[in-house]
């Protein structure tokens, strides 16, 4: 019954935001929350993508390491 209900909440959700997107971007002449991008903007986001990335692979190798050691140590 769980699965029921979560189900047609999600469609129902999901329908309303599709049927409202087009208003919400059409009130805002296109542009997003940020405002007018230009290239400059892209490519700073592009290196903090990068950035997070290799960060996040960083972070969670260091992390699966430790779990190992802490695991051969018992």
């Amino acid at each position: 019954m769980r699965l029921r209900a979560f189900i047609g909440a999600f469609t129902t959700v999901a329908a309303l935001t599709l049927a409202f997107a087009s208003q919400a971007i059409a009130d805002e002449g296109g542009e997003g929350l940020y405002g007018k991008t230009d290239d400059k903007v892209i490519t700073n986001f592009g290196y903090g993508l990068m950035i997070f990335f290799v960060l996040l692979v960083v972070g969670l190798s260091v992390g699966q390491h430790l779990l190992d050691k802490r695991k051969r140590s018992k």
